[in-house]
């Protein structure tokens, strides 16, 4: 497929950015197994597509990660629902762990396009313009979609009680 110079540049990229595509996709996704699988394909079409990918291979692999999540949702949208398997048993000086947990809560209780949305645009840092690339919608989407989720994280992220205060 790959051979020669070509081969080393794209196994550099590999090494140099596969961490953050999991990331990305475990973050877009919500299952370990499911990003690495979501990677493991996005470099296979990156691989294939080299000669076109090289000049920007990151950006390149990161909308292949978003649009095979888009895909997963797709096909999990046709499924009959799942049942979540619940572990709400506290560690001790686990408060960090919890916030992190709760947090990732709230995040997959958002509508895809707002959890891509912000996955993009806070944890892999790419501008409004950027992330409107990798979604394929324009940048208004991106803004409005962004104002949206963050509007329900903080209603998520606080409590019955802080939310009452608010309203007085």
């Amino acid at each position: 497929m790959i051979s020669g110079r070509d081969k080393r540049e794209f196994e550099a990229f590999v090494a140099a950015s596969s961490d953050r595509l999991v990331r990305t996709a475990y973050l877009l996704t919500g299952d370990a197994g499911h990003a690495e699988d979501v990677v493991q394909t996005a470099l296979l079409r990156t691989a294939r597509r080299w000669r076109t990918a090289r000049s920007a291979p990151e950006a390149y692999a990161r909308t292949v990660v978003a649009n095979l999540a888009k895909d997963r949702w797709r096909l999990l949208g046709r499924r009959p629902a799942e049942a979540p398997l619940t572990l709400d048993v506290p560690l001790p000086d686990a408060e960090p762990l919890l916030d992190r947990d709760l947090l990732v809560r709230a995040a997959r209780g958002l509508p895809e396009g707002q959890r891509a949305v912000l996955v993009l645009r806070f944890f892999d840092d790419l501008s409004v313009e950027e992330t409107a690339r990798t979604l394929g919608v324009s940048t208004g989407t991106v803004k409005s979609q962004t104002s949206r989720a963050l509007a329900a994280l903080r209603v998520a992220l606080t409590t019955p009680k802080e939310n009452a205060d608010a309203h007085r």
